[in-house]
């Protein structure tokens, strides 16, 4: 009975995945700030944080994951957003475990972290780490509430050299969560879709009082001062937009403001210099 009792105990340990899959750079920080790092073995391309994400092996993209490359790896554990692609429906026929997730709001955040910690025996480091963020997150917009809310525009896209093809982030973003929480208000906050196509006689007319541009820098590694100082030009022609005419607009290249997981703190933080230096943040 002892033996049985022993073996019983010792289950859930070995149900744990021991081979994971992330095909999200998101998905992949998460696994990290649970500690299942030396789990995951396969990550996409554009999985650059942490710095040990690098050296895993490559599974694609997350809009064109190679499906063979990912089954040839012999994950225990696939996990992958939720998306109208066929990748799911292609794994499942594989007959590999999957674990599906969505967070394009904060408390998206905060539940896939959850599941995750659910699916590899890591609840309770779950919930630190989302106590820990909620935590942070409060501290921010507690010291940033102090300050009238300045109207802000933050540029995820954009024709490469021109103020043309511009999109903006808009209400569906939880980006706009952390425009909030960072103490501005989202211009574009009345567009329900997530990442709207917007005009520059738009943004002219919204008047944004800071500019935050990652327009043509999604590729966040290997981006020159110079380059940004080209992108932050683009707008100073611009003496209308009281961005420009008070310089404050900014361009960045990070995967902090794209990715939605752990380091939204970090972004939130980011936003709320730009937006209150005055907080000391």
């Amino acid at each position: 009975m002892r033996a049985l009792i022993l073996l019983l105990a010792a289950l859930p340990l070995l149900a744990e995945p021991q081979r994971i899959v992330s095909t999200a750079p998101s998905i992949t920080e998460m696994l990290f700030a649970l500690g299942l790092g030396n789990r995951v073995v396969g990550v996409t391309f554009f999985c650059h944080y942490p710095a040990e994400a690098r050296q895993i092996p490559k599974i694609g993209s997350y809009l064109r994951p190679n499906i063979e490359k990912i089954a040839s790896l012999r994950p225990d554990l696939v996990v992958l957003l939720k998306s109208p692609s066929r990748a799911a429906e292609q794994l499942r026929a594989m007959k590999l475990n999957l674990l599906e997730l969505e967070h394009d709001t904060i408390d998206g955040i905060y539940s896939s972290i959850a599941q995750l910690g659910a699916a590899t025996g890591r609840k309770d480091r779950a919930a630190a780490l989302t106590s820990e963020i909620r935590r942070e997150l409060q501290r921010i917009q507690e010291r940033t509430a102090k300050f009238p809310k300045r109207r802000m525009m933050f540029i995820v896209g954009r024709n490469p050299g021109t103020l043309a093809g511009l999109v903006a982030v808009g209400k569906a973003s939880y980006l706009n969560e952390v425009i909030a929480i960072a103490g501005g208000e989202n211009v574009f906050r009345d567009s329900f879709a997530p990442y709207p196509k917007v005009s520059l006689e738009e943004v002219l007319a919204r008047a944004p009082e800071v500019i935050v541009d990652m327009g043509d820098m999604a590729q966040t590694e290997g981006v020159t001062e110079e380059h940004k100082k080209s992108v932050i030009a683009l707008w100073n022609r611009y003496s209308r937009i009281p961005a420009a005419e008070k310089k404050n607009v900014f361009a960045v290249a990070s995967d902090i403001f794209v990715v939605p997981g752990p380091r939204v703190v970090e972004a939130a933080r980011a936003f709320a210099r730009m937006l209150h230096p005055e907080a000391g943040i």
